[in-house]
């Protein structure tokens, strides 16, 4: 029986169609995606179409390819100048600029774009970083720009995005494998995420010049550091991914945990990210699944507290996050 994202991708040549609009036939309009958008909804980077997919968190939804809203770069939305640059999605977030949301994407070919959701209607930023550095994640920060990090180039970069949609000057601090980073609102602190280090640095400077200074140094517990994200029932707690498991790290006293609610099944190796939605508790895992044809990827997303496994069918999933903004006041 063929793959059926092979099959996918035959239909496609036959009926002169993209992959995305055989799979999307009967996917909703953007405006009914945009209603009702909450902590329920699921954000994954789906690399057998190379696109990346907004789902409803219910297993039916993912049974029928229920897609409510799906992106990746073309000529129409303002991108069409670094779509050589997609290929391997490997993040994707939701965060607010003036208020309205935006999708945060990277792709490991090289791609980094912050886009308004749902229109699409051209990008606030995008630039091409290559695909030797391997691009793993991507945060918005206050003063509109945009922090990369990349595990090949061992960097985490600033760069300028709130100097124009092209702008691609940055500052850049050395990072070996960097994998994550996120924004810390409260704390007003920047987290980066190594292979073998976390990472606090202080942002300073002007939006035109920015400047990073560190503040903090973590070895982690076990090697090979991969998904970083906030602990939404713990604000002073950060979720961490390694190589053997999965760990929570505590700002305030400086130490890495395993005390968490089901740590016991969530902690364990291959997990390439992880997430907690504050209203249901519910921690959402992507684990590399070894049957899968890409071998960094699985089928699944597991809802590990109701012990739901959420499965879009012959997909190459890298990441799965809850759709919701963890840098807004009231997350």
């Amino acid at each position: 029986m063929r793959h059926p994202f092979t099959r996918l991708r035959l239909l496609a040549r036959a009926t002169g169609l993209t992959c995305a609009a055989v799979l999307f036939a009967g996917a909703v309009t953007a405006a009914d995606a945009a209603s009702g958008i909450s902590g329920e909804k699921i954000v994954v980077t789906e690399q057998a179409t190379d696109q990346i997919l907004l789902l409803d968190s219910d297993r039916r939804s993912w049974q029928e390819t229920k897609v409510l809203w799906r992106w990746r770069p073309t000529e129409a939305n303002g991108l069409g100048d670094l779509v050589a640059a997609w290929g391997a999605p490997s993040d994707a977030k939701l965060r607010h600029l003036d208020g309205r949301p935006h999708l945060l994407a990277v792709d490991s070919r090289g791609l980094a774009a912050i886009v308004p959701f749902p229109d699409d209607a051209g990008p606030y930023w995008a630039t091409d970083v290559g695909r030797q550095s391997n691009l793993h994640s991507i945060e918005l920060l206050p003063d509109g720009n945009a922090a990369l990090i990349a595990s090949r180039g061992n960097w985490l970069r600033v760069y300028t995005a709130s100097q124009g949609p092209r702008s691609d000057s940055y500052v850049e601090f050395p990072l070996t494998g960097g994998h994550g980073v996120f924004w810390d609102d409260d704390a007003r602190l920047l987290w980066a995420l190594g292979g073998d280090e976390l990472v606090a640095l202080r942002l300073g400077g002007t939006p035109a010049r920015p400047e990073l200074t560190e503040v903090r140094r973590a070895r982690l517990p076990t090697p090979g550091g991969h998904d970083l994200h906030p602990v939404a029932a713990t604000p002073d707690r950060l979720w961490i991914t390694t190589e053997s498991g999965v760990y929570q790290y505590s700002a305030s006293k400086g130490i890495f945990l395993r005390d968490y609610p089901g740590a016991d099944r969530i902690s364990v190796g291959g997990v390439k990210s992880v997430g907690d939605d504050r209203r249901s508790g519910q921690v959402l895992t992507a684990r590399v699944q070894h049957r899968n044809l890409c071998t960094w990827c699985t089928d699944t997303a597991t809802l590990n507290r109701r012990g739901d496994a959420l499965t879009l069918h012959g997909s190459h999933i890298y990441k799965a996050r809850w759709w919701v903004d963890p840098t807004r006041p009231g997350r």
